[in-house]
């Protein structure tokens, strides 16, 4: 049994065995990009360490051979006064669960360690064994009963040489998105905090700058990621997330996977790579779930003539929710059995993830687009509201500048518009996309229905969208699915 692997474009196992993070970060070789050294304990060592209790036999010996590699491929020794070998120890499960176990990093740092190397080892040693056991955490427990994650997967490590946002003054990190997350628009998204590590970033505790400032102050990294967003997805044929730090004007990849997009951003990206030739038409469809479609006419919240909402942020997740204030995850779980509440928080973290899970709504005071609330909101479907800047969250209500909102007060959450409402007001629902217009076109073509709903007048409600795609997903199914590229269709 083979416990560990190099992160080399040569390494050819999946997630199932590597996890997501080293799988993705195999793809970023092979693609050419950047990537920092590194190695992978596997899913499997994962799981027999849970049985056990312990490393499996054999285990410690091919980590303390991947640390020798790693030296050697770096040229930095691990523990090393002078310019020592630091690494970041991060959790990698076959399926993403952001933010739900525990990330180590800059492990390695010298210390007085009379134990030398061998000491230092342990510490590596105890750090994989914390990132296994954080499997097992109700956080993360939480989160796969939530998502339909089976228990028993177990997660993989990753262990990276780390390169430093925090450096100097040309070193940063950040996140991004190769479409908008919100829209589906084909344009590079994210947030990029300066002189800083990416924990900060996807944490949501630091004030970061929208990504699109970093063209201005390293446009040489700027140049290079949006090379990596077009290489990446183009390989992927779909939206992709990644994270970035750069140091010392130079860019490293750090994590790869699908955006998730969902609602009317899932099916803007789907129909414009079907009507670029990128993808059929069938693949198009099935790549936008039924559920999808509740939220690709983007709902909004009607303000009453002269009313200014309560507070402004920056919506995170798009959708309406109405709910009653609470201000810890313990007691959004108790009040949400008495109906729908809007958990409201500083930042959000993976020990709230069971109040997550319960609320309607979710508002943070800081965080941006690609903090830890927004991620879990967009993949959960739960409209958010991320970075209120006068939002103040205390232990029994909020304040919004000079005003107190005590728990139990109804509010309504615009995660369209980022808006927060006093009380119940008016939904509108959105117009649906052009883009919607013809995935439900080409949905009626594949099912063979008469395309109800797709003349002025006639019902589009979510109800009988779904049952649109779900009757062509039925068919498609039942023929087998289509090829991925296929021919071109001519003014469609």
């Amino acid at each position: 049994m083979t416990w560990t692997y190099p992160l080399s474009a040569r390494v050819g196992q999946g997630p199932e065995l590597l996890g997501g993070k080293a799988h993705g970060l195999l793809t970023l070789r092979r693609l050419g990009l950047p990537v920092p050294a590194g190695f992978v304990v596997t899913t499997e060592a994962c799981r027999a360490f849970l049985d056990e209790g312990r490393f499996p036999d054999g285990a410690r010996t091919e980590i303390a051979a991947a640390v020798t590699a790693l030296e050697a491929e770096t040229g930095r020794r691990f523990g090393d006064p002078h310019d020592p070998l630091t690494v970041s120890v991060r959790s990698g499960a076959a399926v993403s669960m952001p933010g739900m176990m525990t990330t180590i990093l800059n492990l390695g740092l010298p210390t007085t360690d009379p134990g030398g190397r061998e000491g230092r080892l342990d510490g590596l040693y105890r750090a994989i064994s914390e990132v296994f056991s954080s499997w097992d955490t109700p956080r993360a427990r939480t989160y796969r009963a939530v998502h339909g994650v089976p228990h028993d997967l177990g997660t993989a490590v990753t262990v990276q040489a780390m390169m430093l946002g925090d450096r100097d003054a040309r070193s940063g990190s950040g996140v991004a998105f190769t479409h908008d997350p919100n829209t589906g628009e084909h344009v590079p998204f994210g947030e990029v905090l300066f002189g800083s590590q990416g924990d900060a970033v996807v944490s949501g505790t630091a004030l970061t700058s929208p990504l699109r400032d970093l063209a201005h102050r390293e446009p040489t990294v700027w140049a290079d990621l949006v090379a990596a967003l077009d290489s990446v997805a183009e390989h992927h044929r779909d939206a992709c997330y990644v994270e970035f730090t750069y140091e010392s004007g130079r860019l490293w990849m750090l994590q790869l996977r699908p955006a998730r997009l969902v609602g009317a951003a899932a099916v803007r990206v789907a129909v414009d790579l079907a009507e670029a030739g990128v993808l059929s038409r069938a693949a198009a469809l099935l790549r936008v779930s039924p559920q999808h479609l509740r939220h690709a006419r983007t709902a909004r919240a009607v303000l009453p003539d002269g009313r200014p909402p309560l507070a402004r942020g920056v919506g995170a997740c798009p959708g309406v929710a109405v709910g009653r204030v609470v201000t810890s995850a313990d007691r959004a779980v108790s009040m949400a059995a008495r109906g729908p509440v809007v958990l409201f928080r500083p930042e959000t973290s993976p020990s709230d993830m069971r109040g997550l899970a319960a609320s309607a709504g979710i508002v943070t005071a800081r965080g941006g687009p690609a903090s830890h609330a927004a991620v879990v909101a967009r993949s959960m479907g739960t409209p958010a509201v991320v970075g209120v800047g006068d939002l103040t969250v205390g232990p029994d209500g909020i304040r919004v500048g000079d005003r107190p909102v005590p728990e139990g007060v109804l509010v309504t959450v615009d995660g369209t518009g980022g808006e927060l409402v006093l009380g119940r007001t008016r939904v509108a629902s959105g117009e649906g996309s052009p883009q919607l217009g013809r995935l439900l076109e080409w949905a009626d073509e594949v099912a063979g229905s008469p395309g109800e709903g797709s003349c002025p007048g006639t019902p589009r409600d979510a109800d009988t969208e779904e049952a649109r795609l779900h009757a062509a997903h039925t068919a498609l199914r039942g023929q087998g699915r289509a090829p991925t590229r296929v021919r071109r269709h001519p003014g469609r």
